[in-house]
């Protein structure tokens, strides 16, 4: 199978636009008034500026090809750092560090040119070493898909050929991880990528700055000269700080949305592209038995939570995997638990549990719209007699305690995918997974999604893809709730915001207007 196309382009994921766009909520009248200081000015775009965004967490690390961090690290890097190929808005792929390639051998082998004159962050231009260091590194560090590799080689002036281990159709979409410089023994301290802006400054607990590349290889962008991510301990503070000006701009929820004043801002609703759900530790009891799993998802309401946390900015999905990736999505599961508390206890009794049990959720508190989640679930399980508390903790102790050692009962999180694929939502559940923080163990789970993974057949591996979907629903491996709908309000005198199928924020289009 051969394909060249110089834009890169993957048709994998056509139809993705369009359910992001029947998605994204219409945003009230009250929220669209106009400024009239903004209907003074011309409106023209204008080079340069500044944007102190807010942000209510900090990147784990600055080191892209450290498999370790986290969605919202994911999100800044995005504007630091690129792939041979990055995403595009619609869900496909366009060129980055690669211009052009091949893909060989039933999907075996995949053959990059390498764009000509790239330059990093440091001045040094981009070489096929350097990205073959990069893809071993990746390899090394076991970053998500990297096993599938079998062999990285240079294999004449600027060609990259990758083999793997089996031939994989969807493979392109690993091929978004950063490239770095080969002689950079310190990846943390000194974050070199070849992106639209270069990080000038961290001050942990404070701010990360981040100023225009001058040599970036896609001329006319990025057109701000500095991004400010200016870090708040929670939601309220990012609130507090929209309103009294030292931040410009921030994601809020439906909940902060009607705080802020709509003369002063503009606000893009957007999913988040991930998955928001009560994650379940399966390893602990009693939620080892699947029969108190679907009790407690039978007690929970998902269209309540939406309406009382999120002022009903949103729609309920019971499944793994978000609904914007629609090709694989499975429609059937939006709602495979409908509230039914006779239905709960009944197997809440069953598995010996007639009384009820205690639980503890443990909570992130820098993120409100977990934190409100919990309490309405908090009230939802109590009247099944499960008698949940909500266990408070900051955002560092929740990726030790919860994620890494998985020291916990019930958590509420979202979960987002590094890639533009189903593989990066579901891979999370198999069984040998490093990621699989909610101990979940099925083997037929694990069967189906290793046969996704070698399946050719498009019509087949989208089946595959949903097979894995009902699995996961019916052994109820977590209490899936939605894709929540955010908003995020920029300044009135910019614009050029754009969203992606996936956890990111793209600084390079934004500008500030006159």
């Amino acid at each position: 199978m051969k394909n060249k196309n110089r834009k890169l382009r993957n048709a994998v994921f056509i139809g993705i636009a369009a359910a992001l766009l029947a998605a994204a909520l219409t945003v009230p009248a009250s929220l669209r008034k106009r400024d009239s200081r903004s209907e003074a000015g011309s409106g023209e775009r204008v080079e340069g500026g500044e944007i102190r965004f807010g942000y209510t967490t900090e990147p784990a690390t600055l080191d892209p090809l450290n498999a370790s961090n986290t969605a919202d690290g994911r999100s800044i890097l995005f504007n630091v750092f690129e792939g041979l190929v990055k995403p595009d808005t619609s869900g496909g792929l366009e060129a980055a560090i690669a211009e052009s390639y091949t893909v060989e051998q039933d999907a075996l082998v995949y053959v990059f040119t390498l764009r000509q004159g790239v330059k990093f962050h440091d001045g040094s231009e981009v070489t096929p070493e350097d990205v073959e260091f990069s893809l071993n590194t990746a390899i090394e560090t076991k970053f998500s898909g990297f096993d599938r590799i079998d062999t990285v080689e240079i294999t004449a002036d600027r060609k990259i050929r990758i083999v793997l281990k089996s031939p994989d159709v969807e493979y392109l979409t690993n091929l978004t991880v950063g490239i770095v410089p080969r002689n950079n023994p310190d990846r943390e301290k000194r974050a070199i990528g070849t992106g639209p802006f270069i990080i000038e400054s961290y001050s942990p607990q404070h701010s990360l700055v981040m100023v225009k590349n001058p040599n970036y290889w896609q001329k006319g962008i990025p057109h701000l000269d500095k991004v400010t991510y200016v870090f708040v301990a929670d939601s309220d503070a990012l609130l507090l700080a929209l309103q009294g000006g030292s931040v410009d701009a921030g994601s809020v929820t439906g909940s902060l949305l009607g705080q802020l004043n709509p003369d002063l801002f503009t606000f893009a609703a957007t999913p988040s592209n991930s998955v928001q759900l009560l994650a379940l530790n399966n390893a602990v009891k009693p939620l080892d038995d699947a029969r108190v799993r679907r009790a407690l998802n039978y007690a929970v309401d998902r269209q309540e939570i939406i309406d009382a946390a999120f002022y009903g900015h949103g729609e309920p999905s019971g499944s793994a995997l978000i609904p914007g990736l629609s090709k694989y999505y499975d429609p059937s599961l939006k709602n495979p638990y409908p509230a039914d508390l006779a239905g709960a206890k009944s197997l809440l009794a069953s598995a010996g549990y007639a009384d009820g049990f205690s639980l503890e959720i443990t909570v992130p508190s820098n993120y409100s719209m977990h934190v409100d989640t919990a309490q309405v679930i908090v009230n939802q399980l109590d009247k099944i007699s499960v008698a949940a508390r909500i266990k408070l903790v900051d955002w560092p102790t929740w990726l030790s305690d919860v994620y890494q050692g998985r020291q916990y009962e019930a958590t509420i999180i979202s979960v987002d995918a590094p890639t533009i694929s189903p593989r990066g939502f579901l891979a999370r559940y198999h069984s040998a997974n490093r990621s699989n923080f909610m101990n979940f163990t099925s083997p037929a789970y694990d069967r189906v999604y290793d046969a996704a993974l070698t399946e050719e057949g498009e019509q087949k591996r989208i089946e595959l893809y949903r097979e894995a979907q009902r699995i996961l629903s019916e052994e109820a491996a977590a209490v899936y709730i939605q894709d929540i709908i955010g908003f995020r309000a920029f300044p009135k005198n910019s614009g050029g915001f754009v969203s992606y199928p996936l956890y990111v924020l793209d600084f390079a289009p934004v500008y500030r207007t006159m």
